[in-house]
């Protein structure tokens, strides 16, 4: 007599099954869909640990620590590199690895007043150093690309920008050859000399008797005179 009522049964159990169903198979597109987005990632260079958290949260994105390295322009636990350049997209819930700064390495400044800037650089590198602004001037006795002064200085703590100030060599100031000829070779070293002109004499004599460049040719500071004497 209830099997009449079998079929009324059955019906509610049909469309509950259906509505799990169709409820799971939204929830896993929901995920798929969600999981292939992409995302740009944002830049990391010299940020905090803090900082970065921040620019990565709002893209569902993580930070990871790959290494640390010392580094005397970046300070202790901001980013050195990212693996992944800023402006590349990737899926979100990503990692993005960073490389992390110790901070300079312990230990001094080294003396780099009179050195080449090349050779300065080269010394700080290999204490893990290197030189974080350069300022150029001109100077009348110092050689050119040669390091005046420096910041900090001989001796320091490590803990700042280092901040050399270099030559740039005399002013070059273009002008007209002197008539070194009948001066003597001790007054024509002197002219020279006031000048900031190189000379370079031939013969035995005292008395300047030929010039190369000509007398009234320009010249510029720095040029070679060659003087003949007899």
């Amino acid at each position: 007599m209830n099997r009449p009522f079998q079929p009324f049964v059955k019906f509610p159990l049909y469309i509950l099954a259906f509505t799990v169903i169709g409820v799971l198979f939204g929830y896993l597109t929901f995920k798929v869909l969600s999981f292939s987005r992409t995302v740009e990632v944002p830049d990391l260079y010299g940020k905090s640990l803090t900082e970065a958290g921040r620019l990565l949260a709002p893209k569902s994105l993580t930070l990871k620590i790959a290494g640390k390295e010392y580094d005397a322009l970046i300070p202790s636990d901001s980013i050195i590199r990212q693996a992944v350049p800023a402006g590349h997209e990737v899926k979100e819930r990503s990692e993005i690895e960073v490389v992390v700064s110790k901070g300079p390495r312990a230990g001094s400044i080294p003396m780099l007043v009179n050195e080449k800037l090349g050779s300065a650089e080269s010394l700080l590198l290999q204490k893990g150093l290197m030189i974080a602004k350069v300022l150029w001037v001109h100077s009348d006795t110092v050689e050119k690309d040669t390091i005046l002064a420096q910041n900090p200085e001989f001796d320091d703590q490590v803990g700042e920008a280092i901040t050399v100030l270099v030559s740039l060599g005399p002013h070059e100031e273009h002008f007209y050859c002197p008539d070194f000829r009948g001066m003597s070779a001790k007054e024509a070293a002197e002219l020279l000399k006031q000048m900031h002109l190189r000379g370079v004499t031939k013969g035995e004599g005292n008395t300047v008797v030929s010039q190369k460049p000509e007398p009234g040719k320009q010249i510029k500071t720095g040029e070679t005179i060659y003087l003949q004497l007899f």
